[in-house]
């Protein structure tokens, strides 16, 4: 998963870090007067175990004890919804930072839990009540979420299950890669092709005539060079372990891209376990691409179509269904279903989507599933 921050906490070069838990109420953990590095958090009850790491003086005047072992699965649900916190660099003040925000939105917090606990992947799991409406609690966190460095992902406890579909885009999204791009900086068109997908994903320019203008700049490039770029695509962080996360757990994955066949099948063949991929078609002429499309593209309502297609197909109701992607045309799908994450997306991409990851790799999707990281290491 992607870092992105150094670790927090006020360790001193020469000084001796201390590792301790400590059991407080949460008023005791807001008003802490020290930062410090913050490992992990449980709290079900009256009282919460926090392990943090120290130098010098202890944030907390009574006595800690040594770290308490990771646990071997999520804690069971008990709220209404789910707010988890997926930081590169967690500390005390940002804890305390968000049972403000928490407070201040009138919002309970029933429970929480500590999903990971590595130096460079904090994921604490929060189960809240209260009277919200999701667009503005899903706004709020990610305004928080910006404050605190991290990301903030608010959904309803129900859904943090492991879903029996899921969706994705495949340029910038299982691939670190725009295709079409790349095919345009080797014909010496890049930066014209590029601008035009940039407007694309941003949502300022319809996919489908934006495609058409793409594919005509491209006319006469080479099959072959095209099987030469496929065994270059870099996959995106996290694709890997995610998808064969997914097949582990019984998931079907569908690949569903405004690119073309001839790389998702590659994908599909020789990178990544996938059940089903839809693209658009690549038009050939004595070895060359003649320029022209193949009707119909997939543009977004086609990728939203689709995967509601496969999800009747396979008799599995919207409410298990996920969907994952990075740009404008990805919007439609990712409001279909069970979640719609975006991956690294584009702004306007981040304040429409349901949730939205901005700082790890596709794998930490696995979190708002409900799974901490001794479950997910038992299904490599």
């Amino acid at each position: 998963m992607r870092q992105t921050f150094h670790t927090s906490g006020p360790v001193l070069m020469g000084d001796q870090t201390n590792s301790q838990e400590f059991h407080l109420s949460l008023e005791q953990i807001t008003q802490a007067p020290a930062d410090c590095t913050l490992r992990y958090l449980d709290f079900h009850g009256t009282q919460a175990k926090l392990g943090v790491e120290y130098s010098g003086t202890a944030p907390f005047t009574r006595d800690g004890i040594k770290l308490s072992p990771a646990p071997e699965q999520a804690a069971p649900l008990q709220a209404s919804w789910c707010v988890t916190l997926l930081s590169p660099s967690a500390s005390l003040a940002q804890l305390q930072q968000l049972m403000r925000f928490f407070d201040g939105q009138q919002w309970t917090l029933v429970a929480a839990d500590t999903l990971a606990q590595r130096p460079e992947c904090t994921v604490i799991r929060f189960q809240i009540e209260g009277d919200l409406n999701f667009d503005r609690a899903r706004l709020s966190c990610l305004r928080v979420a910006d404050q605190l460095g991290a990301d903030l992902v608010i959904q309803a406890a129900a859904t943090q299950r492991v879903p029996a579909l899921a969706g994705f885009d495949m340029d910038s999204t299982l691939i670190d890669a725009e295709v079409i791009d790349e095919l345009a900086k080797i014909t010496g068109i890049g930066d014209q092709v590029t601008a035009i997908t940039q407007a694309t994903m941003a949502g300022d320019m319809d996919f489908c005539e934006s495609f058409k203008r793409r594919m005509a700049l491209l006319k006469g490039f080479s099959e072959k060079r095209l099987a030469e770029i496929a065994q270059e695509l870099p996959l995106k962080e996290g694709a890997y372990e995610l998808l064969t996360a997914l097949r582990a757990l019984g998931c079907k994955t569908a690949l569903l891209s405004g690119g073309f066949t001839y790389f998702a099948e590659f994908l599909r063949r020789e990178r990544l376990p996938l059940d089903f991929t839809y693209a658009n078609e690549l038009k050939f002429a004595e070895g060359a691409l003649t320029g022209e499309v193949v009707e119909p593209i997939i543009d977004g309502d086609r990728k939203r179509k689709l995967l509601t297609e496969i999800a009747e197909k396979l008799n599995i109701s919207l409410e298990r269904v996920v969907a994952m992607g990075d740009g404008a045309n990805d919007i439609p799908m990712l409001n279909l279903g069970e979640l719609g994450i975006a991956i690294h997306p584009k702004p306007k991409v981040r304040m429409q989507a349901p949730q939205a990851i901005n700082l790890f790799g596709l794998d930490a999707a696995l979190y708002l599933f409900g799974l901490n990281d001794r479950q997910i290491e038992k299904l490599g």
